[in-house]
């Protein structure tokens, strides 16, 4: 067994710090065989992976080892052959990162599975990837599970150093008031609530470098390497890529019409709209589609995936409202299924409740309905059908 593994394994175990610990480490079943877990680029799948390592092994058990498919030693070398010597050598549990970088990598998780029951893999991969509909070869044998970024609720307990737990959509709604009287006295979440806005969703905010120069960086890798490798796309055409990214996120949150941008990056209407299925699989936007339509059927509205991706948008030009719907769709969007109404007045979360995103200090005079639940801002307190919406930053 290659010994450099093994010291990189251990080294990494001992200098990784992850100072919160994600939810997703408690929802995963790790009885399970193969577990892939989905993310987007910069939101701590490999700090996940060692994380785990640390939590249930530590850094000197050799049972477990963790490896990145960036080495090139796996150009020459498949996962499968690896994991043999791995197993011979007592190994238990194998952690990979960026499973995606070897070309026949399912084949080759197949290949384990089947022939070393006693093996356990950990893989992490792209949002990008579709990993049941691509691969058929690991239908029925692979649990995949997603890492997203930063809720407010971490955010919020990384930055005081409190355990406020997460709390279901139910509960918020039902229960608002007294959760905020949970809240309110140990923390003002209005005090973090623009930081996180700005900077809090992808985790790197915690490294010593320019927030942004880093923002767009990953922005570049997830349209240059998670689009492009994985869905297969010639490089010629990734400046069209790039460009109508580029124009749905100055365009603002609203219908995009599909005519003119196929007119502007010079391409067919139906290629537009894979462009904004590729997108939307980079965690780049986020689709609003009308009650009842889905893809490939015209978006309600297109918006960006979280509102740190809309300061890194030049020239910035964040509006308000925009800003505080982009953060109520990214919050619901883990587990919801969140819809566009008919006359763009509100959004209908899980077919059958209807929000609206307003300003609680706002001079315009609002009729609230008794069927409608008022997500407000600028507020740290909710009454009734009226809801603070940093809450909805708690959902996990």
């Amino acid at each position: 067994m290659e010994e450099a593994f093994f010291r990189t394994h251990t080294y990494l175990l001992e200098h990784t710090n992850a100072p919160v610990r994600r939810s997703l480490m408690d929802e995963i079943n790790w009885n399970d065989r193969l577990i892939g877990i989905k993310g987007t680029r910069g939101v701590g799948k490999t700090t996940f992976l060692l994380q785990y390592a640390k939590e249930k092994f530590g850094a000197g058990d050799r049972q477990c080892l963790y490896v990145n498919m960036n080495n090139f030693y796996f150009q020459a070398r498949g996962i499968a052959d690896f994991a043999e010597d791995f197993v011979r050598h007592g190994g238990r549990v194998l952690l990979i990162d960026q499973v995606f970088k070897q070309s026949n990598w399912s084949q080759e998780l197949r290949k384990c599975y089947d022939l070393f029951p006693q093996l356990k893999i950990i893989f992490t991969g792209s949002s990008v990837m579709r990993l049941k509909e691509e691969n058929p070869e690991l239908g029925g044998i692979v649990k995949s599970y997603n890492l997203r970024g930063f809720s407010f609720r971490e955010y919020v307990n990384l930055q005081t150093g409190n355990q406020f737990p997460a709390y279901s959509l139910d509960d918020i709604v039902r229960r608002h008031e007294q959760i905020v009287k949970r809240i309110l006295p140990e923390v003002s979440p209005q005090r973090y609530f623009e930081e996180y806005l700005h900077h809090g969703f992808y985790p790197f905010f915690l490294e010593h470098r320019n927030f942004s120069e880093n923002l767009l960086k990953t922005m570049n890798m997830m349209t240059e390497v998670d689009i492009l490798l994985i869905k297969q796309i010639e490089l010629k055409y990734l400046t069209k890529i790039k460009k109508l990214f580029y124009l749905l996120a100055v365009g603002g949150t609203k219908a995009p019409n599909i005519s003119t941008l196929a007119k502007e990056i010079n391409t067919s209407r139906a290629t537009v709209m894979n462009y904004i299925k590729y997108l939307a699989d980079a965690r780049l936007i986020n689709i609003i589609y009308p009650v009842g339509a889905e893809f490939p059927k015209k978006p309600g509205k297109v918006m960006m995936h979280n509102p740190n991706l809309m300061y890194a948008i030049y020239p910035i030009q964040v509006d308000r409202q925009q800003l505080m719907e982009t953060f109520f769709v990214n919050s619901l969007w883990k587990d919801h299924k969140v819809n566009q109404s008919p006359k763009d007045q509100y959004y209908t979360v899980d077919g059958t409740r209807k929000f609206r995103i307003t300003d609680a200090q706002s001079s315009q005079k609002i009729r609230y309905s008794p069927d409608m639940i008022y997500a407000r801002y600028n507020t740290e307190i909710g009454r009734d059908n009226k809801i603070p919406l940093w809450l909805f930053g708690f959902l996990y």
